[in-house]
């Protein structure tokens, strides 16, 4: 004997018709026509070879058959309603975690924090910060912000939001300031580079794309992530190169001065999330996040 269930849609009318024991009214509730409701239930008695009506007057009545299906597709809807209920409660109850860098979390999603919560007050944003130990297929995190390249990975759904830009910076504070303020980008091959062993391509990628043999590049202190490398050279220690988005804020004050620009590399600033937990609200996460960085820009 088949065990296969009968069209989903057959049985939606016809538990909508037996409780409410009427043709027109499980039509109007599911917002369809008469008809509609009418063929639906024949093709479920088609299918289990059946009746479940019977008329009765002008109306309708249940056949003892009908009466037992009627009992258990009831209970089975308003169980799958009471699930979804509470998955719905509890996704909008839950808060969003976030993963970044330490890095961009200071000195980027922080100064924003408070205008992000005031603008997504539902999102209840949970932040995470790591330095290249962080995946969004862990349980416990939701979403990853980072600077990446293409391609992305194929079980993951990635919201691009801007494309990379990185550049060399230094503060007024420098006592090689005054000689590399007015001087062509040529000049930093002979300058001791401030660096970062979290991103050891950062200066290599930045050199390529100005005219700068990379092999001509000599490197001074080292740090092991970006952000005490942006400290050191907001306190004046030498020249590092940092990614636009996280020394806005330090040009702007005039603690850091970018001379030569920024320029893009293949990388984007990107949110993951698995596409098995694809979740509503990383899209306006996302679409808040484009929008802060174009008026950045």
């Amino acid at each position: 004997m088949s065990r296969d269930l009968p069209p989903l849609n057959a049985l939606r009318a016809f538990e909508a018709t037996a409780r409410l024991n009427s043709v027109s009214q499980a039509a109007e509730q599911l917002h369809v026509t008469h008809g509609a409701i009418s063929r639906q239930l024949k093709v479920l008695e088609e299918h289990l070879g059946l009746n479940l009506f019977v008329k009765d007057g002008r109306g309708i009545k249940l056949t003892d058959a009908g009466v037992r299906l009627r009992d258990a597709s009831t209970e089975a809807f308003e169980r799958v309603r009471d699930v979804c209920a509470e998955l719905t409660q509890g996704s909008a109850e839950a808060p969003f975690v976030l993963g970044c860098s330490g890095s961009l979390l200071a000195r980027w999603l922080i100064p924003r924090l408070g205008r992000l919560n005031a603008d997504l007050p539902d999102l209840r944003l949970h932040l995470s910060a790591g330095e290249g130990d962080l995946d969004p297929r862990r349980p416990g995190l939701d979403a990853l912000l980072l600077f990446a390249e293409p391609p992305w990975p194929a079980d993951m759904q990635v919201y691009e939001l801007a494309r990379e830009r990185i550049g060399p910076v230094l503060s007024p504070r420098y006592a090689g300031y005054p000689r590399l303020s007015q001087a062509p980008v040529t000049a930093l091959a002979a300058e001791p580079l401030l660096h970062t062993t979290s991103r050891p391509q950062a200066w290599p990628s930045w050199a390529g794309h100005n005219g700068i043999g990379i092999e001509a590049l000599k490197y001074g202190q080292g740090f092991e992530h970006l952000y005490y490398l942006l400290e050191a050279a907001v306190a004046g220690l030498g020249v590092a190169i940092a990614p636009q988005p996280l020394v806005t804020e330090d040009l702007q004050a005039g603690r850091l001065v970018a001379p030569w620009g920024f320029s893009e590399t293949p990388g984007q600033l990107a949110l993951w999330l698995p596409k098995r937990a694809a979740d509503g609200r990383a899209r306006q996460l996302a679409q808040w996040l484009k929008a802060e960085l174009r008026q950045q820009a």
